[in-house]
């Protein structure tokens, strides 16, 4: 998400657009100002907008204009910096569509209510043993221990039966069981486009970091860029899985950044940096500070998406290590923090995206140059088994987990074809 300063006010958020950064000489610090003023859900046309029983402060998020292409010009390097800094400040970024994004996403949004709304059975046939792209019902997410209300259609690397990779029975490739050629059509062209300003959004952290270019976007040539499409239900008409009013619980997301778009039905939280330590390295983020006050409710803003600094553990159900850590946070050494965040039920149904702008699977991620104080582990984290630990711990029963259990494949990912660097 892309913000800049936190402008407070018990009124709707009115994004002001930034194209060009003032110039800073280092990677700022977050600055502390006086805490926001909390409101209720009652209080003004953005608090309004707020799912009933949460109190928080609500935000005027400045909006960014990512530039067509990184030069590494001085208005790049003051952007970059601008973009560190709103993240160490704000733990959130918001960045302004362009008229192509902003068509991509309402064709997509069109085919995700479209999805939606089949009969449940049709919707459960949309999985694959092999990957685990496809539908998530709602309940089926754990977090924190917790189910999830989201209902989900996850797209990971959608790679064709004869692809080597998948011949092979590389853990997690496979083909994305598409219901059929619209969604498939509307939702890739959304993934490719953002997929396009993740680039974009690296090289500016680059630069803003003062890191040689490519030190981050070297990991991401045939990322393993996917994307999740929600439907939150509104908060009456639940399955009764899970917490009430609850539609997911406190987390920090894995990878280097999250690309979201929500629509107009409010439901994201977000807890900015405020000097607390999670330890990720340790435990589980999942369900952290979940009931505590300190939370930032981002109101809808048409035209635009967010971005978080994401995360990345080596926590898992079967066997294995439980290292847990953000992935920016141990390749910058803590000068950027991943972000808490949750999602609450409203009175109306919720319709989202998640996009995540990934490392190559066989990626072995290191600490940036410069940023690296032999924070473990020293040897770099493998992301393929980062993200099949990520899938083992919140989808222990589906499919795809049983499979790879039983086939004995988890083994698969310390093999050296299935790592680089």
């Amino acid at each position: 998400m892309t913000l800049l300063p936190f402008m407070f006010r018990p009124v709707q958020a009115v994004a002001r657009v930034r194209c060009i950064a003032t110039l800073a000489t280092a990677v700022p610090a977050p600055s502390a100002g006086p805490p926001p003023p909390i409101f209720h859900a009652s209080a003004g046309s953005a608090a309004s907008t707020m799912p009933p029983g949460f109190v928080a402060a609500v935000g005027q998020l400045e909006t960014f204009i990512l530039p067509e292409t990184v030069t590494g010009s001085v208005s790049d390097v003051a952007m970059g910096r601008s973009l560190i800094a709103a993240w160490q400040r704000d733990g959130i970024l918001q960045v302004a569509m362009s008229p192509l994004q902003r068509r991509l996403y309402e064709a997509a949004n069109a085919q995700s209510r479209r999805f939606f709304g089949r009969p449940q059975a049709e919707k459960q046939a949309c999985v694959d043993s092999r990957s685990y792209s496809g539908y998530v019902a709602s309940g089926e997410e754990i977090t924190d221990g917790i189910a999830d209300y989201s209902e989900i259609f996850t797209v990971t690397k959608d790679l064709a039966a004869r692809d080597p990779r998948v011949r092979n029975r590389w853990p997690c490739h496979g083909p994305c069981p598409w219901p059929d050629r619209e969604m498939k059509r509307a939702v890739s062209r959304y993934i490719a486009d953002l997929g396009t300003a993740g680039q974009r959004l690296l090289q500016l952290i680059e630069l803003g970091l003062q890191v040689p270019a490519g030190s981050l976007t070297q990991y991401t040539n045939d990322g393993w860029h996917h994307m999740r499409v929600l439907r939150f239900p509104a908060r009456h008409k639940t399955n009764g899985k899970g917490k009430a009013g609850r539609g997911i619980g406190s987390h920090t997301d894995y990878g280097l950044v999250v690309m979201a778009a929500q629509d107009d039905v409010g439901g994201l939280f977000v807890r900015p940096p405020q000097g607390e330590s999670f330890a990720n390295w340790q435990q589980s983020a999942a369900g952290i500070k979940e009931d505590d006050a300190g939370w930032l409710y981002v109101p809808p803003t048409p035209g635009v998406f967010t971005v978080f600094p994401g995360q990345c553990f080596r926590s898992h159900r079967r066997p294995s290590l439980t290292v847990q850590g953000d992935m920016l946070q141990y390749m910058t050494n803590n000068v950027l923090l991943s972000t808490p965040h949750k999602v609450g039920l409203n009175t109306r149904e919720r319709f989202a995206f998640a996009y995540f702008h990934e490392p190559n699977f066989r990626s072995v991620v290191k600490p940036l140059p410069g940023y690296n104080a032999s924070q473990a582990p020293v040897e770099g984290i493998h992301y393929g088994t980062h993200f099949t630990n990520m899938c083992l711990r919140n989808y222990p029963d589906r499919v795809t987990t049983k499979r790879l259990a039983a086939e004995g494949r988890y083994q698969m990912l310390s093999e050296s074809r299935l790592r680089s660097g």
